[in-house]
């Protein structure tokens, strides 16, 4: 199999607005503190305390050190010129810098507890966000490509990120205030000993900005790759799909498929590390080289007398800790940068447009008209080809209306467009006088009653499964009963082992597969759990079914739908006959009406095919 074909180079922001993007892209780390500290207050005030305490205590530290190291000097002096030896003078700065350590392992414990319960709590809580985002948002938007990418990145970084960028933030400001606890003790020896520090760390933290851009950028580009590979596993890990993959030897091709995306990737992936490596290790050998200049220049300080051997174990463990202290800080501004351009994935997903269902009525202008379509034309959103065109009918109420047609010929996007799924590019649907855009969205939508060709088959319980037809009777089990009843699924409900309570699907352990018509008896159960709709969608409701079941389903499909209006796509015309209009749409038009001895009449493409069907049961 040939590789994938190699993709444009990484985009380069131009040079004049590099500093101004870097600078830019920290307008997100107050978001996100304030995430944090909507997350949990006492856990962020618990960061901040033990962030200052694992500071300020470092600094303190080195000063015990000097005065144990000046005050063993002392005693040995004592001791030769009087035989005594000051052991407290000696043995309480030992015991205070004791305390000072164990003070600093205690706030260093309770940081990377508070973090790890943050990083708990956090997590959910962003997830929780992109999920009730992805419920504000249209069809049109979830079959957006670009937008599935926007999705995608979100959900793989930003849910740890924004905790990352916390933990940066009080880091970087646990370095400040060491430094500037070590910058003080510094100036004592030389204010030229803080511009060797800073020298020291400044190339280590250009050459990791930089790279944080290139990965950052990486990471966007590469967003539809990352998308198919993950599309892949699911095709040949899941048991919807491992079957014809399985039958049709598809095995070797997509997984091959997978590699290669995967080489393309890590390519990328290794190019970019080893000059991120490679650059840091040459840059912070100029940080060593400033140690050594300070240790070397501390150290001839000390043989000529203007220092004492505790000042200069002092100023070596302070320039030790205090070039640490500063690389980290550096670090840290670069990882907040790199954490600040992943978090704008997160609110890019977030701020995105969602549409507002303005509508407010309750009930209609005319109750009792129907359902109407007045030139309704629609196109999806990126197609050149309007998938309805010019859609003109009536819909009483008690009255049924059958749509047939070839697949692709725009009946399922009539029911979106019906469901204010989609909302019509031309023309208006009126439901009892009133158009569909000026409803509240929630109570048009339980007045429908829908079972969709592709539904959804839920890895829950069969009860569950039906009560998602009406979230306010989710757990009713007289419902689900009256429901399985109507959907004819019932009896086989019963055969199971434990009944309304059996988890069906293969997710989970001891769940239950059922057959094709049987999910399909499911999903018709779960339309009649809405008893107050009063349209009846079914689109292609028993093309799993077999005869006896299909005729039995249309039975009592017809005895419960005598006062509503129903609306029927089937390709099966021993069903389609019965309804009191038959369109037949080609091409997102309609072509043909009238009732089946009407059509039957005019001889054409619906008398065709009715008896073309029927041939096939001679």
């Amino acid at each position: 199999m040939s590789p994938p074909r190699r993709q444009r180079a990484l985009p380069t922001p131009p040079p004049d607005n590099r500093l101004a993007a870097f600078f830019g892209v920290f307008r997100y780390s107050r978001r996100a503190l304030t995430l944090v500290w909507q997350t949990s207050r006492w856990l962020t005030l618990g960061l901040a305390l033990c962030t200052l305490v694992a500071g300020v205590l470092p600094a303190v530290a080195a000063w015990l050190g000097q005065l144990i190291v000046d005050a063993v000097v002392a005693a040995m002096e004592r001791h030769e010129a009087t035989g005594e030896v000051d052991w407290w003078g000696v043995l309480r700065y030992v015991l205070a810098e004791a305390g000072v350590i164990a003070a600093i392992a205690l706030a260093q414990r309770g940081l990377s507890a508070q973090q790890s319960l943050l990083r708990a709590l956090l997590g959910q809580k962003v997830n929780v966000m992109i999920l009730e985002k992805a419920g504000t948002l249209s069809l049109a938007q979830f079959e957006d490509s670009e937008f599935y990418d926007k999705l995608t990145r979100a959900r793989r970084e930003a849910s740890t990120r924004p905790l990352g960028l916390v933990n940066k933030t009080f880091a970087l400001l646990q370095n400040a205030i060491s430094l500037g606890s070590f910058g003080v003790l510094l100036v004592g020896f030389s204010p030229w000993a803080l511009l060797v520090l800073v020298t020291g760390a400044l190339p280590v933290f250009i050459s990791e900005a930089k790279f944080s851009g290139d990965a950052f950028r990486l990471f966007r580009w590469r967003s539809p790759q990352t998308r198919m590979q993950m599309y892949l596993e699911t095709v040949l890990a899941r048991e919807d799909s491992i079957k014809e993959v399985k039958l049709f030897g598809l095995e070797p091709l997509l997984l091959g498929r997978y590699r290669d995306i995967f080489d393309t990737l890590y390519a990328e992936d290794r190019r970019l590390t080893i000059r991120r490596e490679t650059w840091g290790f040459l840059l912070g050998l100029l940080g060593t080289l400033a140690f050594y200049a300070a240790y070397a220049w501390v150290v001839a300080e000390t043989v000529t007398g203007a220092l004492t051997l505790g000042e200069m174990t002092m100023y070596l463990m302070v320039f030790k800790q205090g070039q640490a202290a500063l690389s980290a800080s550096l670090t840290a501004i670069s990882g907040m940068y790199e954490d600040n351009l992943y978090l704008s994935n997160l609110y890019e997903y977030l701020e995105q447009p969602t549409p507002r269902d303005a509508g407010t009525l309750t009930r209609g202008e005319r109750p009792g008209d129907g359902i109407r379509f007045e030139r309704v034309s629609f196109t999806y959103p990126g197609a050149k080809t309007p998938a309805l065109r010019d859609i003109t009918l009536h819909l009483a109420p008690g009255q049924s209306l059958a749509l047939v047609g070839a697949n692709g010929s725009g009946k399922t996007t009539l029911i979106k467009l019906l469901t204010r799924l989609y909302e019509p590019s031309h023309g208006r649907i009126l439901l009892d006088g009133s158009d569909l855009r000026d409803w509240d969205i929630a109570t048009l939508r339980r007045r429908i009653g829908v079972i969709f060709q592709d539904f959804v088959r839920y890895q829950l319980k069969v009860g569950e499964n039906l009560g998602a037809g009406d979230v306010a009777a989710f757990e009713d089990e007289a419902r689900w009963r009256e429901a399985a009843r109507r959907g004819l699924a019932e009896d086989f409900i019963a055969d199971m082992p434990g009944g309304y309570h059996t988890q069906l699907g293969r997710w989970f352990k001891g769940g239950q597969e059922l057959s094709g018509g049987q999910w399909q008896k499911i999903a018709l159960s779960r339309a009649y759990m809405r008893s107050g709709a009063d349209i009846l969608v079914l689109d292609e409701p028993t093309a799993a079914m077999d005869a006896a079941a299909e005729a039995e389903v249309y039975a009592q499909f017809r005895e419960h739908a005598h006062d509503k209006m129903t609306l029927l796509i089937s390709h099966r015309f021993s069903t389609v006959r019965a309804a009191d209009q038959i369109l037949v749409v080609d091409g997102g038009e309609i072509i043909e009406r009238g009732d089946h001895a009407s059509l039957m009449a005019q001889n054409g493409r619906y008398a065709r095919l009715f008896r073309l069907q029927a041939r096939g049961y001679r």
